[in-house]
């Protein structure tokens, strides 16, 4: 389960890269009902999405020279430098080398060995998000990849995840959730996916989706083609999962849509 008391491991970031941050901006607090709070030029211009006055995201302007729309999922690290030699050692690359950014915290953003891209965050001032798992922020991540051990064992080694099989309901085969080190079964915070599995992911190549929760599923799929993205794969219903899509917004950044199903503690 994910949460805001980060560990090394966690995903304690997202953000957005876009060409089109007034479109962004609209079509995201429209969605989810966030604020935007415009980037200072000595932040480059990166602002942040808020929900309720908590962190939900950064966002910033990407050309479509620069990269292609998309979310970024950052992870915790006690360390920037260690973690940057460790993605090296482990066979990933590490497209940008860790930076300060003012007194907030360090950054650096990497490629795993299958050239899927996700960040670092080694907090300061900024400890990360403020909210997570509640209508409107993230609540779990997935890894779509075309070697599920070998994503496993790179991760292992540079973040010392822990790996488990969970079986679908009724069969079918099994999920393969990860978690934090040491943390049991509560420590799990999302999942490492066959690339082929859903036609619409492959097409995007090894990469990362971050999940948003929301209190309706078809209503919040509803809404996004209403304000301009699109559906990439049906509201789908899994026992003791919860209901789920695959969408993306106008400009083609891609996420995930679910109402989890409810915990027995409610």
């Amino acid at each position: 389960m994910l949460t805001t008391r980060f560990v090394t491991g966690a995903p304690n970031w997202i953000d957005l890269g876009t060409p089109d941050l007034d479109g962004a901006v609209a079509f995201y607090t429209g969605l989810f009902g966030w604020e935007y709070l415009a980037g200072s030029p000595e932040a480059g211009g990166y602002g942040m999405f808020t929900l309720d006055g908590k962190t939900a995201g950064g966002a910033m302007t990407v050309t479509e020279e620069q990269a292609k729309p998309s979310w970024s999922v950052y992870f915790q690290s006690p360390d920037a430098d260690a973690t940057a030699k460790a993605v090296e050692q482990a066979g990933g690359s590490v497209p940008f080398a860790p930076m300060d950014v003012l007194d907030f915290g360090r950054m650096a953003g990497f490629k795993d060995r299958a050239g899927a891209f996700f960040g670092i965050w080694e907090p300061k001032e900024n400890p990360g998000l403020g909210v997570v798992g509640v209508p409107g922020s993230l609540c779990w991540a997935e890894l779509y990849t075309p070697d599920v051990p070998a994503a496993a064992a790179f991760y292992d080694s540079v973040f010392g995840w822990e790996t488990v099989q969970t079986p679908f309901p009724g069969g079918g085969g099994s999920y393969t959730v990860i978690r934090t080190k040491g943390g049991g079964e509560d420590a799990g915070f999302g999942g490492l996916v066959p690339l082929n599995a859903v036609a619409a992911q492959a097409v995007a190549g090894p990469h990362w989706l971050p999940y948003f929760e929301v209190d309706d599923c078809d209503a919040a799929v509803a809404e996004v083609e209403r304000l301009g993205g699109k559906l990439t794969l049906e509201p789908m219903e899994m026992e003791g999962v919860g209901k789920f899509a695959d969408v993306a917004d106008p400009d083609g950044a891609e996420f995930a849509l679910i109402k989890s199903a409810q915990t027995p503690e409610g």
